[in-house]
This record gives structure tokens, sequence and C-alpha cells, in this order.
């Protein structure tokens, strides 16, 4: 074969191996969270609710490029480590350029569309008078000047992990973190530009991030099979339909979270800005389980898929179990601390009384699901890694959006704002209901294959 990562992939003991993948992954995302959470802190610091909540309402729409990246980004990794495993290194070089020009075209289609229609758009998300300019402002610089670097970054690291350089693509990733975090109160308050300051750091870092990600490719050549020359472009050979299906139920899952958190935020909307601002800031706490969750999951598909293609099922195996009892032990810790340390940690991103007792509720009720969450993702991503499409999907819809939205609705129709949170652990708990069902046939199929 195929790559410098062959001793990793096939003859590494399974739990060094999968924590060679996973760890960089995990930090990355961790990172990630951290520099989001920084531009919801540093916002806050201006004690002004309509711009901390005009970055909650902000938010579905900026994720739309990271369901946009996890289309092409999981779906090509996924491709890209079977061809591996297959020897197929032709295929990996078609399918690296089509995600990379095709996630470009699709994400500069997509900021000029918020750039055109935001007197339309952010209505629906919940926009009011006090933070339809906030908004507004906040989208220009991460979506129609953003967009681009934004998908692209984030879509070269689930490539170049596919290869196996986990360090390499969790570097970027933290790359792009790290200077959005010093970058954040330069803008903000060295500049003065409030909310537009945080968005203009959000651009710069991701647009570092992609050059940093750039160059690694070419520098690499001989060591890379990914390619970013356009003429390799190739849609042929079943690479469109591998890439979009299987990259779908992240990208679904991503889809389905931005119509939940619309949904949510509209609810909320219509008691108090104090109450979008709590369920922001609630939620940017948590997504540091989910980060772990998903870096772990994530992490592995490269690991999974190619063992997978290669036949070597007892490795596989032993990579799914080492990655299970992994995201159970880290999410179960990490729902502990953020239900008992959440008033601190809601009152360190505003000092804003009400905004606090209402962050502080909702965080006690949505870190509950940590272990469920860890569970979901696991087993969509082994789905995912050996080319499954329709279970991720249906888990994917049904963890956001599918149960999590008639429940919003009916909790606050039986006992108003204090309870529409509590959609969140009754669909994560469906949810994973569903995929243990689901992945516990696949998981006696590889058995018998041993």
């Amino acid at each position: 074969m195929k790559t410098d990562n062959t001793e990793l992939f096939e003859r590494t003991p399974v739990t060094r191996a999968v924590l060679a993948l996973v760890v960089p992954t995990v930090i990355s995302q961790l990172i990630t969270v951290v520099y989001n959470m920084a531009d919801t802190f540093f916002i806050g610091q201006l004690g002004d609710p309509d711009q901390v909540a005009a970055a909650s309402l902000s938010l579905p729409l900026f994720l739309l490029t990271t369901g946009m990246a996890n289309l092409f980004g999981i779906g090509g990794a996924s491709l890209v480590s079977r061809s591996l495993g297959a020897g197929d290194t032709d295929k990996v070089r078609r399918t690296s350029a089509f995600c990379v020009w095709t996630a470009a075209a699709g994400a500069l289609l997509y900021g000029l569309v918020i750039l055109l229609f935001r007197d339309a758009i952010l209505p629906l998300v919940g926009a009011n008078e006090d933070t339809f300019g906030y908004c507004s402002s906040y989208l220009f610089w991460t979506l129609t000047v953003g967009a681009v670097p934004t998908v692209l970054n984030a879509a070269l690291a689930h490539l170049v992990r596919a290869e196996g350089w986990s360090g390499q693509a969790s570097f970027g990733v933290a790359l792009g973190g790290g200077l959005n975090i010093v970058l954040d109160p330069v803008f903000i308050f060295g500049f003065r530009l409030e909310i537009a300051g945080a968005a203009i750091a959000t651009m710069l870092s991701n647009l570092i991030a992609l050059l940093y990600f750039l160059v690694l490719i070419l520098g690499k050549r001989g060591r890379f099979h990914l390619t970013l020359d356009p003429r390799c472009w190739s849609a042929s050979g079943g690479i469109a339909r591998e890439v979009l299906l299987v990259g779908l139920p992240s990208s679904i899952m991503n889809l389905m979270g931005i119509f939940s958190n619309i949904t949510l935020n509209k609810l909320l909307a219509s008691y108090c800005n104090e109450a979008v601002a709590g369920i922001g800031i609630a939620k940017k706490i948590d997504m540091l389980a989910f980060a772990i969750a998903n870096g772990l999951s994530q992490g592995v598909i490269p690991l999974i898929g190619y063992n997978y293609a290669a036949k070597n099922i007892r490795r596989m195996r032993g990579a799914i179990k080492v990655t299970l009892l992994l995201s159970l032990a880290v999410t179960t810790v990490g729902a502990v601390l953020l239900f008992t340390c959440a008033g601190p940690l809601v009152r360190a991103f505003i000092n804003d009384a009400e905004t606090v007792r209402y962050g502080s509720m909702f965080q006690r009720i949505i870190c509950i699901t940590g272990p469920c969450t860890a569970i979901t993702t696991v087993i969509i991503s082994i789905f995912q890694s050996v080319g499954q499409k329709g279970k991720p999907l249906v888990l994917s819809m049904l963890r956001k959006g599918g149960l999590d939205v008639p429940f919003m609705f009916l909790l606050d129709a039986l006992a108003g704002v204090n309870a529409i949170a509590w959609a969140t652990p009754i669909a994560d708990c469906g949810a994973m209901l569903a995929g243990v069902l689901l992945f516990i046939p696949l998981w006696k199929r590889l058995g018998q294959q041993m």
C-alpha cells in the first residue's frame, strides 16, 4: 500500500491505535468549541443580552457550514479510508478533488444567499428589531465573506485525518481555534467593533487555518494521496454517490440540529431575549461534552473503515469496543461536572441575573444526555465507516428534529418556558435506544465473519 500509516492501521495495538487517532481529534474538537465559546464569552462581557441573543440566533445559520463540511469531509473521509484499505490510490485522488472543489462552490453560493436574502431569513430564525442589526453584521463576516474558508478548513481536516495524519489535521483545527481566541478581544474591545469584531476574528482564523492545510498538502505531495488539482475532479465511478450518501447523515444531523435550534430560539424569543441568551450560553457550554463524543467517533472512522475494507474484522470490532468505552466514561464525567457547576459557568459568560437564571436551569437539563449522545454518535460513525447510508440518516433525524421539535411544542403548551429544554434529553434517549437496536444485528454479523 499505499500510505505511511499502514503500521498504525494494521499492526499497532488497537487501544494505542484508537488513542493515536482520537486524542488529537478530541483536542481539536474541544479547541473548536472553546473558540466558539470565546465569541459568546467576549460578547457577553459587553453586558448586552441583545448582542448575546444575536450570537445565539446567528449560530444555526453559521452551523450550516459545518453541515456542508461534514457532507464532503466525512463522506469523503469514509471513501478515502476504504479506498486506501483496498489499495485504490487513484480513487483517493479523484475523491479528494471532488470533495474540495464541490464544497468550495457550495460554500460560496451559500454565502451569497445569506447576503441577498437576509431580510427574509433573519426573522425566520427569531431576530427582532433589537437583534436584527447585530445578526446581520455577524453573518456578513462569518458567512458572506467567510463561508468558503470555514467549510474548506473543516472538510480538509477530515480528509487529512482519513490518511492517518490525525495530528496534522488536529493542529490545523486547533490553529484556527487558538487564533480566534486571541483575535476576539482585539477586534471586539481593541477596535471597539463589538459583535462584528467577533465575526471578523472568526473569519480571519478560519482563513489562516485553511492556508495551513493548503501548504501542508502541497508541501507533502509525495506523502499524501490527497490532491487539490481541479483536473482530478470526478463524480464518476460512484464517487459522488458514495461521498454524498455517506456524508448525508452527518449533514442531515447538522441540518436537523439547526431546525431544532431555530424552533427552540423562536419559542423562547416569544418570552424574552434573556431566555434566548440563556439557552445560547447553556448550549455553548454543553458543546464541550458533545465535542468529546464527536471527536472520539470521528477520529476512529479511518481505522474502522480501513480494517472493514481489509477484512480484518477482529481488529475492527476491537476498535469499536475501545471507542464506546472511552466515550461513555468521558461523557459521564463531563455530564456530572457540567450539572454541578452550572451556575458559576453561566455566570462567567454574563453578569445579568435573569440570563444566568435561565442559562443555569437550561444547562442542568440538557447536559444529562451526554452518555446517550456518545453512544449514538459512535454508532452513526460505525455505520458511516462501513458505507451504510440509511441507518445513520434515520438516527440523525431522530436525534434532532424528529423527536425534540414535537416535544418542544408539547412541553411549551403544557408547562411554558421552564419545560421546553426537556425536549433535548427525551430526544437523545430515544435516538440512543433506536441506535442500539439498529447496531446489534451489524455487531452479530461482524462476529460471524471473524
